[in-house]
């Protein structure tokens, strides 16, 4: 039967490793059985919050201790990354640093942990390979700020004029007048004097 000119390009793709999937195979379900992780990784997607994250395309370095223990694979260690975003306040740019605790156990096939958990709790060793982005994903999630800021003394924006009040001019401010009395100082503006006279010449 003759098979799609793309079939074998997308088979490709799928065989293509995840980026923060890690080969197991060394460890031979060994308990106790150790190999160490000290790399560098490249996410291709956007780690973080909406305000601030590890950019895309940006270097993820590990720091990792990865064990063969009874049920599975527990891997712990450090994760850290530089991060980029903008203040809360004055939504200015601002770079950063993170580093994350991790401690992440994958089951084993047919070990007790597999089939009593679901995939959502505890992570699989597939193929001899444990991939360890959602704990990342997550790690990160949890540890980055939700709201923040270039400094913590950040003044933010102008409410009137929008101008970043850091960089503004000392003193800095509209002055505002009632809208109640708004009117009323028009009527009190002094008026044109180019006019012509009431008490003209006679």
């Amino acid at each position: 039967m003759a098979r799609h000119p793309g079939a074998g390009m997308k088979a490709a793709r799928r065989q293509l490793p995840a980026p923060f999937v890690v080969n197991v195979a060394r460890l031979g379900r060994r308990p106790g059985a150790l190999m160490p992780l000290h790399e560098q990784r490249i996410s291709p997607t956007r780690i973080g919050l909406d305000l601030v994250a590890i950019p895309a395309d940006g270097a993820v370095d590990l720091d990792l201790r990865v064990e063969s223990v009874s049920e599975g694979v527990l891997v712990s260690g450090v994760v850290s990354a530089r991060t980029a975003g903008e203040c809360a306040r004055c939504l200015q740019p601002l770079t950063g640093e993170i580093e994350v605790e991790l401690t992440e156990l994958f089951a084993y096939p047919d070990s007790t942990t597999d089939a009593t958990t679901d995939e959502d709790e505890v992570g699989r060793v597939v193929d001899d390979a444990v991939d360890l982005e959602q704990a990342i994903v997550d790690a990160v999630g949890l540890a980055l700020p939700l709201s923040p800021l270039c400094d913590p003394d950040c003044p933010g924006l102008c409410p009137d004029c929008g101008v970043v009040l850091s960089t503004a001019e000392p003193g800095h401010h509209h002055d505002k007048i009632d809208p109640r009395w708004a009117k009323l100082a028009g009527m009190l503006e002094p008026q044109d004097d180019a006019g012509p006279s009431g008490d003209g010449e006679r």
